[in-house]
């Protein structure tokens, strides 16, 4: 669990920001971290982002959480591996789709991967129903259909969904054999070595620069270390598929600040396929038993 000092202070006496609101700027924060990054991508490219964004937020991580690298099972670290490799194919294969694709459409299209999570762990018809609803939204933005839409693009986003799926099921291991916050600050430390060379090899030098790295600590803190103590804060006081709900909303405030920011427009079809998957995924939510986050 993270330090005190991460969570959401009161406002004034007796007064606490509701759950709801701190999963909304947690949605908003990560969303300004990604558009931030993408406008940065004419002077770092994507890999060379997504190492800077991974490899800030394990050094912000460990030196917060102080994990133990030592004194684990071998299970443990095999996992761990395992979940260092998922997050950093994850973040970037998704910084790889937005240089090509608006970032309302490419989260929407990496929603795929929760939602097949969801329909492989349901025995309910009526998820099968949604994600049925979350396809024909996806086919919506198939370059077939959206001839606009970069093909390249729209496959990285999928398969970002994909590595997104992963990342959630090794998560929920990961939460009982790690406590609080040490898992996910040595996964994160994994991910940046995983991504090290591959960022060394697309940018070089330009990473060093401090312009660049100071960017890329903002692009950190906002994409990352921000939104997951918002998130680790709300889960403790409200319901499981309501938090699910609310993060539904995660493509449209994606649409919206990258339409503020960097102006990307999207046409009504992409508008209305987003649309499709934001409700197969509050649906989707809304299907799960009722449980509080331990």
């Amino acid at each position: 669990m993270l330090p005190n000092s991460w969570l959401p202070k009161p406002l004034g006496p007796g007064f606490v920001l509701p759950a709801p609101a701190l999963v909304i700027a947690s949605m908003a924060s990560t969303q300004l971290g990604s558009t931030l990054a993408k406008s940065l991508f004419g002077q770092v490219g994507p890999l060379g982002m997504v190492l800077l964004r991974v490899g800030l937020s394990a050094v912000v991580l460990v030196a917060w959480c102080r994990p133990r690298w030592r004194g684990h099972r071998p299970a443990d670290y095999r996992l761990l591996v395992g979940f260092g490799f998922s997050l950093a194919v994850m973040n970037a294969l998704f910084y790889c789709a937005i240089a090509r694709i608006p970032i309302g459409v490419a989260v929407a299209l990496e929603f795929s991967g929760p939602l097949m999570v969801a329909l492989l762990h349901s025995r309910r018809w009526l998820d099968g129903l949604w994600v049925a609803l979350a396809a024909a939204g996806i086919v919506l933005l198939s370059p077939l259909n959206t001839p606009t839409l970069d093909s390249l693009g729209v496959a990285l986003a999928l398969l970002a969904g994909v590595a997104w799926g992963s990342y959630i099921v090794l998560s929920a291991r990961m939460g009982q054999s790690f406590r609080g916050g040490e898992g996910l600050a040595l996964s994160m430390a994994v991910g940046a070595l995983l991504l090290l060379p591959i960022g060394v090899l697309a940018e070089g030098r330009a990473l060093l620069s401090p312009h660049i790295l100071l960017l890329g600590l903002g692009v950190s803190l906002l994409a990352s270390t921000l939104p997951y103590s918002l998130e680790m804060t709300a889960l403790r006081r409200m319901p499981v598929n309501v938090f699910g709900v609310l993060m539904s909303l995660e493509p449209a405030i994606a649409a919206v600040i990258s339409f503020v920011w960097l102006d990307e427009t999207l046409t009504l079809a992409m508008v209305g396929a987003i649309g499709l998957v934001m409700i197969a995924a509050a649906g989707v939510s809304l299907s799960q038993p009722a449980v509080k986050d331990a």
